[in-house]
């Protein structure tokens, strides 16, 4: 039997504005279970980054619940929420996110050291390994800069992989990359998903989300 990762209950997200109150998100229900990989797609402004926000805790809801590897996300403290997301969600950005100063194996290896996930002496060790199974150990010492766009998202996915969580998220993870370079970082989402991981990915891409096995669709705020 299946168990939920994801279970997301009546969420409701309000945002305040100078024309009053909007609501971006209106009584969203989802479940999504462990080892899924779940595309959401919509046309801008449907709500499908405000939802992701809310699954990572970025972003907090006005009402209703979100639980994520059973643990209640929606009323975390910032400090508890902080050390929670990094042991369990690995984040994916379209824009890769990576610090400029630091190397790429520096790069994969700060969310273990922010969560003290591994002892020290290993850290080096799993970052090269998982640098090694996205094909970018021989870029191990470069500063992101020196890099392509595609081997900057494979180091990405590097560092979302560094705690070992049971959660990928990606908001258009591919959406900043080459057709034939997205095409391999998708490979490699599917490659996650046998392993046993969870993702759930924004995309516009139609063609991409057509090879997803589970699409959910966001319009005007609902799951439809």
């Amino acid at each position: 039997m299946n168990t939920a990762l994801i279970e997301i209950k009546n969420l409701i997200k309000d945002y305040q504005t100078g024309a009053g109150s909007v609501r971006i998100l209106n009584d969203v229900s989802l479940n999504v279970n462990a080892g899924e990989f779940v595309a959401v797609v919509g046309p801008s402004g449907s709500g499908k980054s405000t939802l992701i926000n809310m699954l990572t805790g970025i972003d907090r809801p006005t009402s209703g619940t979100i639980s994520v590897a059973g643990t209640r996300v929606d009323g975390m403290s910032e400090n508890a929420m902080a050390r929670w997301r990094g042991r369990t969600i690995g984040v994916i950005f379209q824009f890769f996110q990576l610090l400029p100063t630091l190397t790429i194996l520096e790069n994969v290896m700060l969310p273990m050291d922010f969560c003290r996930a591994y002892p020290l002496r290993e850290r080096k060790d799993r970052a090269l390994h998982l640098l090694d199974q996205v094909g970018m150990t021989e870029q191990a010492h470069k500063l992101p800069n020196a890099v392509s766009g595609g081997q900057q998202q494979r180091a990405a996915i590097a560092r979302a992989l560094a705690n070992d969580p049971p959660l990928i998220v990606g908001d258009e993870p591919t959406g900043n990359l080459y057709s034939k370079t997205a095409d391999q970082v998708f490979k490699m989402f599917g490659d996650l998903t046998r392993q046993g991981k969870t993702l759930v990915m924004v995309t516009h891409d139609r063609e991409l989300a057509s090879r997803i096995p589970r699409v959910v669709r966001v319009q005007d705020g609902r799951v439809v």
